[in-house]
């Protein structure tokens, strides 16, 4: 048993998962795992996912590397994942803009966002961070809002339909106010104008937000998440003042759809092992991603996640009339 057991690893292309003692199952690759994120290398989803794949490899019997497959608004990436074999040996490591694909781009997309993939693990929310020029006279989240209502303003964003995008577009509908977007090729670019005072606010995860405020650049107003962020503790919520308000990335792992419920299982169980060590997480923290609380780490409280925000964020483009650049 044993000898056939090492022949079938040696020769199966991914050996997805065994069975241990008692029927329990594990997830034991025989080839390194690829966790694809469709953006380039040195970006905070990029970030994160190497200490997942870090984390993995100490942990899994193989190595679990990161795919950096960047294009098309993520679509080059996904679509790879969407058509790869589902023996949990490829997956895709993606963020909120999974959930905008289908409304942004309708019936031109290659693959079906929600039937194509299978969640396997919401490894944590980012919330952003709404910043205004150092000697903007917007002090808070109510004075910024009293801005908007006094005359529509600029904003800048990472694109049409990214987070930070979508995430002022649901503050002006939430309070009845206009501000006039201006989409850059990445928030970079939009700090820039930021700190030049070309634009009046924008939003930017706390991930790359953060230094810019703590050194005192720019002021940060409010961050978008449910609860204060660890990264800037001090700067109330956006919802403290607008009740309701939440818009945040996330980064989940996802598989191609026809993987097995039992395998799907077998990897959430193992990533949580591999990054609920103590230092893992205060990793994560210290990049401003909130893990989500011990009882919502499940597979199936994943799928709900993005179908959650997939339905949340396309009500808003559909009803802003936002279509793809």
């Amino acid at each position: 048993m044993v000898v056939t057991r090492r022949l079938l690893l040696q020769s199966a292309p991914c050996f997805a998962f065994a069975t241990r003692a008692h029927g329990q199952a594990a997830w034991s690759p025989s080839q390194p795992v690829r966790l694809v994120v469709p953006y380039a290398a040195g970006g905070p989803t990029d970030a994160v996912a190497r200490i997942v794949a870090d984390r993995l490899s100490a942990t899994l019997p193989i190595r679990a590397i990161v795919e950096n497959r960047a294009g098309g608004g993520a679509l080059i990436g996904t679509e790879a994942v969407a058509r790869a074999p589902a023996d949990g040996g490829t997956l895709l490591f993606t963020t909120v803009v999974h959930a905008v694909h289908r409304a942004l781009r309708g019936d031109k997309l290659s693959f079906d966002p929600e039937k194509d993939f299978a969640a396997v693990a919401l490894i944590g929310v980012v919330p952003q961070v709404i910043m205004v020029p150092a000697d903007s006279p917007v002090r808070d989240l109510a004075g910024l809002i009293d801005n908007l209502r006094a005359g529509p303003r600029t904003y800048g964003s990472s694109g049409t339909g990214g987070s930070s995008h979508l995430g002022v577009e649901l503050l002006t509908k939430m309070t009845g106010t206009r501000a006039e977007h201006i989409p850059y090729r990445g928030t970079g670019p939009a700090m820039i104008d930021l700190l030049a005072g070309r634009i009046a606010f924008m939003m930017d995860s706390v991930v790359t937000g953060a230094a810019q405020v703590k050194a005192g650049s720019v002021r940060g107003i409010a961050t978008t998440g449910r609860t204060r962020s660890a990264v800037l503790p001090d700067l109330p919520t956006v919802g403290e003042t607008l009740p309701g308000y939440e818009a945040t990335t996330w980064n989940a792992i996802l598989a191609p759809a026809a993987t097995t419920p039992t395998l799907v299982e077998a990897m959430n169980a193992s990533i949580w092992k591999a990054i609920g060590d103590e230092a893992t997480p205060t990793k994560l923290s210290e990049l401003g991603v909130q893990l989500p609380a011990a009882g919502e780490r499940s597979a199936q409280a994943a799928q709900r996640f993005v179908a959650a925000e997939t339905a949340k964020w396309g009500a808003l483009i559909r009803d802003a009339k936002i279509v793809a650049e």
